[in-house]
């Protein structure tokens, strides 16, 4: 792992994505390898007296995206992570390989075709425009969503928070959704490489920056 002095602000944490190219935003399973990990301790998530919070690398994800350098979404056993421009190519290459294009009328597809037509939605809109609005119906629109992030078809573009009666941005924030082509240009999702090649380049990368990693815990990640 291409250890470094404890991350202190979203910059820091910006130009090292770039340097390691994927990092899980929580526990990947793999000590040490998330950006949780790295971050100095007064920018994880703590808990006051009145009961209110904070939490920085919470935060830092919107900015982050933002600005360009990378890829967020749950890529990395259905949890969240960033990969770096420069590596999405192979990385879309290889999952898309593993994951065929939505089937015609399947749930997958008409999610996908609502998201193309609106360009971004979040995730309540998105479920809403596809019908999802019964009981009990969120936690299942939820796991296609997640599979088609897993597969790289859906990302994030951006977090977008509720504002209180002061116009302060207040609680977790909803995951602004859309397609790589949108976010990216569709230029950038095409890869010079066969699936297989892919997978070997970023097999090779993943034991550059993880040394310590399993075979199982590598392959785990890369889905």
């Amino acid at each position: 792992m291409k250890y470094q002095e404890e991350i202190h602000s979203c910059q820091e944490l910006m130009e090292y994505i770039q340097q390691v190219g994927f990092l899980p935003l929580l526990d990947s399973g793999i000590a040490g390898y998330s950006a949780e990990a790295v971050v100095d301790d007064d920018c994880r998530y703590v808990v006051f007296a009145d009961g209110g919070w904070d939490w920085p690398l919470w935060k830092w994800k919107g900015p982050i995206i933002q600005e360009g350098i990378c890829v967020y979404g749950k890529f990395f056993a259905s949890k969240a992570g960033f990969i770096s421009r420069e590596w999405w190519p192979d990385f879309c290459n290889y999952r898309r390989s593993k994951h065929p294009r939505p089937t015609e009328g399947s749930i997958e597809e008409a999610i996908l075709l609502t998201l193309q037509e609106h360009g971004s939605l979040i995730t309540r809109e998105l479920r809403a425009a596809c019908g999802f609005t019964g009981s009990k119906m969120r936690s299942r629109f939820d796991a296609f969503v997640t599979r088609l992030q897993m597969a790289c078809r859906i990302v994030t573009e951006d977090f977008v928070y509720p504002l209180d009666k002061h116009n302060n941005e207040y609680g977790w924030g909803w995951a602004l959704l859309t397609t790589p082509e949108q976010l990216l240009g569709r230029n950038h999702c095409k890869c010079p490489h066969t699936p297989e090649e892919s997978y070997q380049r970023l097999h090779a990368h993943f034991h550059s920056i993880v040394p310590e990693a399993t075979d199982k815990q590598i392959a785990k990640l890369l889905g």
